[in-house]
């Protein structure tokens, strides 16, 4: 192949990777014309929207797109109308597309299709990759396949400067949210531990995506380290409360607990990268290089 002298084969392969495809989206659009007019009715659609659509193709969002403790793109979702979750002003904004996620109410979703609505459902992503995926998809939905070609990119990336600090020691970690939720074996936490080379306790708990575990079950693990959303927890609720309890909290010194925002973990899409930069700088933090 030809290519301009002096120019890097891998940055030719890219620009050839990214134009084939953009014609093959581009030739998978002219059966379904851009919509103009998009409505998410779910949180996590809320965020891919709003990194890869164009401001005005946004027509509404949904109730938490705005929630800063768990939307990521909280800030960038203040000036679009939100949604207070009822299917009927789906009707009133009239969208071209609807976003959602597949559990989103079923009621809320059967109402849209019979009304002759256009809707796409996302599932709950469980791992990096179904990640990457969404994004693609998402990106080729609004009409911006390389937008979201470079997000993908961007998360890989943030990935191999996170598998440079991997020690061979793996360490059993326990992650724990808002309410004392515990991430599952099926989750996009556990994946995001496994490719920093940590072993994500709760597996033993027999959890695919996640649930609510006892103090006790909790300390019958002996996790070696601790994930939880921020440093300077408070008994907010009872949840949070068995974080706190010394059976628990006395076994963890600063360099056994991590820390991860709950925002940048709830959904799947463009948070990813800083959720992996900032795992990424924890474990420098705690020494493990």
């Amino acid at each position: 192949m030809l290519h301009r002298a002096g120019m890097p084969w891998k940055r030719v392969h890219r620009q050839c990777r990214l134009a084939a495809l953009a014609i093959f989206l581009s030739g998978a659009a002219l059966a379904q014309p851009v919509p103009q007019r998009i409505v998410s009715i779910n949180m996590c659609t809320d965020q891919l929207l709003l990194d890869l659509a164009r401001p005005e193709q946004i027509a509404g969002l949904s109730p938490f797109g705005a929630d800063p403790l768990r939307s990521w793109a909280a800030a960038k979702a203040k000036p679009y109308p939100r949604l207070s979750g009822t299917a009927e002003e789906v009707l009133i904004l009239a969208p071209d597309l609807v976003v959602g996620g597949r559990f989103t109410r079923r009621a809320t979703r059967e109402f849209i299709r019979q009304r002759g609505f256009r809707l796409e459902e996302f599932d709950a992503v469980r791992s990096i990759a179904e990640t990457r995926a969404q994004i693609l998809r998402m990106g080729e939905l609004v009409g911006n396949p390389l937008g979201a070609q470079k997000r993908v990119e961007e998360i890989d990336a943030a990935l191999a400067r996170l598998r440079s600090i991997v020690s061979p020691m793996k360490l059993r970690v326990l992650p724990v949210a808002r309410r004392g939720w515990v991430s599952g074996s099926q989750s996009l936490v556990t994946d995001l531990l496994a490719q920093a080379g940590l072993v994500n306790v709760a597996e033993e708990l027999g959890f695919r995506q996640g649930g609510f575990a006892s103090l006790e079950s909790l300390v019958l693990l002996r996790p070696d380290a601790i994930l939880v959303a921020r440093d300077d927890l408070t008994p907010e609720d009872q949840g949070t409360a068995k974080l706190l309890h010394p059976a628990l909290a006395g076994r963890f010194a600063a360099e056994r607990k991590l820390t991860m925002p709950e925002k940048l973990t709830v959904c799947g899409g463009p948070m990813l990268v800083e959720a992996i930069e900032h795992l990424t700088r924890e474990l420098a933090r705690i020494g493990r290089k």
